[in-house]
């Protein structure tokens, strides 16, 4: 696994509610309601992990430690799941 750290875009909120964690952009103050995210424990985990610092091997030791997954299983979930917040502008490589 290639080691990669990824950086939140500053734009988002990461809120949780009840049993549920969102993420919900905000653009010029106002959130946009249209593009909310509701995240899963585990991609919940991920978000809460990405901080700039981190390498993507390390979310993936935490991810396998926590769900007591393969390493696998958990590099590819992370790998699918970061991909996808990429493409939709949430995170960037840093």
């Amino acid at each position: 696994m290639p080691e990669k750290c990824y950086q939140k875009n500053p734009d988002l909120v990461y809120r949780k509610i009840a049993d549920e964690v969102i993420l919900v952009p905000i653009k010029k103050n106002v959130g946009d309601l249209e593009s909310i995210y509701t995240l899963n424990e585990s991609a919940a985990r991920i978000w809460e992990l990405i901080d700039g610092k981190r390498g993507a091997s390390h979310i993936r030791d935490e991810l396998v430690r926590q769900f007591e997954i393969s390493e696998e299983v958990a590099e590819r979930d992370l790998m699918a799941f970061i991909e996808q917040l990429k493409s939709d502008g949430m995170v960037r490589e840093v």
